[in-house]
């Protein structure tokens, strides 16, 4: 039976699961026709390193790809031979079998020196390059060096550390990186479907976090649910595969502090002991998370990754969970728990040591929990925005008018920031998002907005995270504002704010129109234009 991993392992680039800023490079590349000689990819195991080196073997010998484009058709007879694995002109070679000095003469080589059989590239993947012995990496130094027109070298490696700086310097080196939850989730709701497999989004979230990153990790735990369960997997059944986690109860615990429940708290934790939680790594999880949300609390862009890690979900209910915590608080309990797991392992009872720093940390009154940081963060504080008060509202001089039906852009942006702000409190991690887009017009009651990248804007397409959106767009435009989403491949990051500082020197005073104005006046001189455009210059008088 074929593992799901192999079955759905990506065809072309754009099914390759994040490493954007691999592909990006990879692509153009292609396109452009200016393949390198050697490539090394690095990075942790189940990521998709293997699999890119496939997926560019295939693109640089497709026979039916036109000028300028780089994806493989997968229907060619030379991407046929390479997705059946039967070209031999590619060779897959595991380093960690091959060690030898002379393995690596017959098998790469004496075989570079032979031209392509059929193909117009020969390419040698090498996996887990780290493996081969020092005299192997002499032998295949001048190799890598100066190859034939015709060679490609591919080495992939979890180990980068173990790889002679000789051999990195003579390669186009990437470093793939771990994938987050949300995109290990999207992958696996598709596999889910192409299987017709029944599973809530909860298991999918679950097994991403259990993968930790690792994509074809979270991809056998599915396989082996599928296994268990059949096409409808209950929660009863993941239960069965996924290993445990404490990520809940974490969760649990921190809401009964932030409420000074220590019942609940001592109830909790020796639950977990009779469940045979080993209680000293569940106190450094607890830890861990405590201290992203002192981080949150002192500058969000800390902890801007958090959703990312954990899910969505997960970030929802801890927000939830944490907020009117104050940071003198939350370091105190750190500092509690911190003792607490220090005492865990020569305490005659186990438990003991983590009910004494809930008992002290529910009776701490060292500093009134107040959610007031001086920035937006997980507390999800609407201080900034004050409601109007009724007896605000009573002053007015008349009748409230009603909304219109719609708002200029102008006025869009005017408050964009305040939307920025104010959507930390629903999601803290969607205003990092929002950041890179780009409001283009207001149209019937419905906003556009502008996405460089196709996952931003899947992002915000998701029912759940527009529905977000849209709220956050009510409470500040006082208007039931629809979102729509485009993608524009020629915006630039940042171009808006730029317009807007361009806007405000403009209407900076009355020197700063002179100088616009002189400017204009100089346009007509072709000789003065030309200067100013060669050396950067501007007339200011």
């Amino acid at each position: 039976m074929t593992t799901l991993y192999r079955k759905h392992r990506p065809n072309n680039f754009s099914e390759v699961v994040n490493q954007n800023h691999v592909k990006l490079t990879l692509t153009h590349e292609i396109a452009s026709g200016k393949i390198a000689q050697a490539y090394l990819f690095c990075g942790p195991r189940g990521i998709g390193k293997t699999t890119l080196a496939r997926v560019f073997a295939k693109a640089i010998n497709c026979e039916t790809r036109k000028e300028g484009k780089f994806e493989p058709c997968n229907k060619c007879p030379s991407c046929d031979e390479i997705n059946e694995f039967r070209s031999f002109d590619i060779a897959e070679i595991d380093a960690a079998s091959h060690t030898g000095v002379d393995n690596v003469r017959e098998n790469i080589i004496a075989s570079s020196r032979v031209a392509p059989s059929r193909l117009k590239y020969k390419v040698f993947i090498i996996d887990e390059v780290h493996m081969l012995s020092t005299s192997s990496f002499n032998a295949l130094l001048k190799t890598i060096e100066e190859p034939p027109p015709h060679i490609v070298f591919i080495l992939c490696t979890t180990e980068i550390h173990k790889v002679p700086t000789t051999i990195i310097s003579r390669c186009q080196r990437f470093d793939l990186k771990k994938i987050s939850v949300p995109d290990i989730v999207r992958k696996l709701q598709y596999i889910a479907k192409a299987e017709d497999l029944k599973i809530s989004d909860n298991i999918l979230e679950e097994i991403a976090r259990r993968s930790e990153g690792h994509m074809r990790d979270a991809e056998s735990l599915l396989g082996q649910l599928l296994a268990v369960g059949g096409k409808e997997i209950t929660e009863e059944e993941a239960g069965l595969v996924i290993p445990r986690s404490d990520i809940n109860e974490i969760i649990s615990l921190v809401a009964f502090l932030n409420k000074r429940d220590s019942v609940g708290a001592i109830r909790l934790i020796n639950r977990l002991a009779e469940e045979g939680v080993e209680l000293k790594n569940f106190a450094a999880n607890l830890i861990e998370i405590l201290r992203r949300l002192m981080l949150a609390k002192i500058n969000p862009a800390l902890v801007e990754n958090l959703s990312l890690e954990l899910g969505e979900q997960v970030e929802i209910e801890l927000t939830a969970a944490g907020k009117d915590l104050a940071i003198e608080r939350i370091i105190f309990m750190i500092e509690e728990l911190v003792l607490a797991r220090n005492e865990i392992k020569n305490s005659f009872i186990t438990q003991l040591p983590l009910e004494l720093a809930v008992v002290r940390i529910g009776l701490y009154s060292g500093a009134k929990d107040s959610p007031a940081p001086a920035s937006p963060s997980f507390s999800n504080r609407t201080d900034a925005y004050p409601s109007p008060k009724p007896q605000d509202a009573a002053r007015g001089a008349g009748p409230r008018p009603s909304a219109p039906s719609a708002i200029a852009i102008d006025k869009v942006m005017e408050k964009w920031n305040e939307v920025l702000a104010r959507v930390k409190k629903y999601n803290h991690s969607l205003s990092f998002v929002l950041k890179v887009c780009e409001p283009r017009s207001v149209s019937e009651n419905s906003l556009c907005l502008a996405f460089k990248y196709k996952f931003h804007k899947d992002r915000i397409d998701n029912p759940s995270i527009k529905s977000i959106v849209e709220k956050t767009l009510k409470e500040v435009y006082n208007l039931p504002l629809r979102v729509e989403v485009i993608i524009d491949e020629s915006m630039e990051i940042g171009q808006e704010s730029d317009r807007r500082e361009g806007e405000k020197e403009s209407n900076g005073g009355q020197a700063g129109k002179s100088a616009k104005d002189a400017g204009a006046g100089a346009a007509g001189n072709d000789m003065m234009a030309n200067l100013l455009k060669t050396f950067g210059g501007k007339i200011i008088e």
